[in-house]
């Protein structure tokens, strides 16, 4: 039997982390949509940059993206679970679908989605609470780093000085980062936490030139000195002829392991 589950709540408490978590916990198929949600008084929403899905199907690679309404129809499938994540400030009053934002329910029709459940991160028991965090006032700096390959010291400074307030007060962000050897790496920090996640992408791109895969950056929290994080980030990108010193020892390698018939 499908069910359809919409997940709401503020930036940082969890949502994508417990979405994974029960899509690995679920014996059939999952499929998964990510709403852009609606910003409030003084609080910025961040468009749907695309990391949360890029990180979901890099550890769910049989995951169903149902962002457009042919994979949508999929929904209707025997057994599937479909897991729905909207970012939303504030809680409904009340539990259930009955709260439910006339905005979001006309996306949800629009794509032939009817949720059975609406879970929300500080209301509903389900759900941990631990990184729940109630903002009077959000600015939010999005960019997009698509080819873009960094320096991987360079890249270790500037997060550390991101979210230890070099650029603003950064109440959370989240960032997939190419590296020179192919990998992209999932960076993940909320002001609660203590510490920044750093979590390797299993797909790994060949050490041919700029990776394909997605790279972007979110930053939210105050008075975001945006023009310095891009211009410092300028600073921590390689080069053409940078990037071909770094790639062509890990091509002779390859060669190297290749065995000779």
């Amino acid at each position: 039997m499908s069910q359809t589950w919409l997940i709401s709540g503020s930036p940082g408490c969890g949502k994508t982390s417990w979405i994974l978590k029960t899509m690995q916990g679920h014996q059939g198929k999952c499929g998964y949509l990510r709403l852009d949600g609606y910003p409030s008084k003084g609080l910025e929403q961040v468009s749907d940059s695309g990391i949360d899905k890029a990180f979901l199907k890099d550890q769910f690679p049989q995951l169903i993206d149902l962002s457009d309404s042919h994979h949508a129809s999929r929904s209707q499938q025997g057994d599937l679970l479909t897991l729905i994540e909207l970012p939303q400030f504030q809680a409904p009053q009340h539990a259930g679908l009955t709260d439910m934002d006339p905005r979001v329910k006309n996306q949800l029709e629009t794509l032939q989605l009817h949720p059975d459940r609406h879970l929300h991160f500080g209301r509903d028991p389900e759900l941990p609470n631990k990184d729940t965090l109630e903002f009077k006032k959000l600015e939010s700096f999005s960019l997009s780093l698509n080819t873009s390959v960094w320096d991987p010291p360079s890249l270790n400074t500037f997060w550390f000085e991101l979210v230890n307030g070099a650029y603003g007060d950064v109440y959370r962000a989240k960032g997939l980062m190419n590296l020179p050897d192919g990998r992209s790496i999932f960076f993940n920090w909320i002001v609660s936490q203590e510490s920044s996640q750093f979590l390797p992408l299993q797909e790994i791109s060949d050490p041919n030139g700029r990776p394909r895969s997605l790279s972007e950056l979110v930053v939210q929290g105050k008075h975001l000195d945006c023009l310095r994080i891009q211009s410092t980030i300028d600073l921590c990108l390689l080069n053409d002829a940078v990037l071909e010193m770094h790639q062509m020892p890990l091509r002779d390698r390859q060669k190297e392991a290749i065995p000779s018939t």
